[in-house]
């Protein structure tokens, strides 16, 4: 596809999360971190800032988007069933640089919809970016790497850009651009997605925390015990009322500090 050397246009795709402890659909911080970076290289070169939701327009946690700087939210009717990477694709063709987040918060949380997007509209993707800036037309970006580590990556116009949780941007929430942004929902062709009927939505379900007591022994007996078939201890409780089984369960809990009452 031909580079589109000009940043004239930026868009911030963003998703509705859910609080860690409420439930409530809330904004996702990952996404705020990558509108907070495209209002300032919108602000840099000049560039009209366009904000995407695909979803519900009626969802109270898009406007907390606004409230952290979106001065207006475009919204394409998107159900569960429908696939969100061809609507947006069909939306931001012809934006240069597309700006979002990692990964949803509560959503499907695949992480696959930024590979999604860039292949369908043919752009370039970084993903993992910590910081963006442009450099003679190109876009230069700095890239989180694992154990610390970080590079510098150059890459031309247009580009998908996925932001890495770690953005060194701070978002400030502002309740005046709350009441003064719009959400506009847009009239969009429904796009079905295929897969959908293998897929199954329903809450996360808390996976249990088993106790493993720590281990006390030497480094050269615990090579012993690999090797060898020597009993490590422990007791069997048959014998006795359930009272006296749950005493000594009880016991051995107290015992390495599994449980502080």
């Amino acid at each position: 596809m031909k580079a589109l050397a000009k940043l004239d246009r930026i868009a911030v795709l963003v998703s509705v999360g859910h609080h860690r402890v409420s439930g409530v659909s809330c904004y996702s911080r990952n996404d705020a971190a990558a509108l907070e970076i495209a209002r300032s290289l919108a602000k840099q070169h000049g560039a009209q800032l366009e904000v995407v939701h695909a979803g519900d327009a009626s969802n109270p946690a898009l406007t907390d988007y606004l409230a952290l700087g979106a001065p207006r939210i475009d919204v394409l009717a998107c159900g569960d069933s429908d696939d969100a990477a061809a609507l947006l694709a069909e939306r931001l063709r012809g934006v240069p640089l597309v700006l979002t987040g990692t990964r949803a918060e509560g959503a499907y949380d695949t992480g696959m919809l930024p590979y999604r997007l860039a292949d369908a509209l043919g752009y370039a993707l970084i993903d993992s970016a910590l910081d963006l800036s442009m450099d003679d037309d190109r876009l230069v970006v700095t890239q989180f790497l694992p154990k610390g580590f970080r590079r510098s990556v150059d890459a031309a116009l247009p580009a998908v850009v996925a932001v890495h949780p770690q953005a060194a941007v701070t978002p400030r929430y502002a309740y005046a651009r709350a009441v003064a942004g719009t959400i506009e929902p847009q009239r969009t062709a429904p796009a079905r997605d295929a897969n959908a009927g293998a897929w199954q939505i329903g809450p996360v379900q808390r996976k249990p925390i088993k106790l493993v007591a720590a281990e006390k022994r030497s480094g050269h007996a615990r090579m012993m015990t690999a090797t060898t078939t020597e009993s490590r201890g422990g007791n069997v409780v048959i014998e006795g009322s359930s009272v006296e089984k749950a005493q000594a369960i009880l016991g051995y809990l107290r015992e390495h500090r599994l449980i502080d009452y």
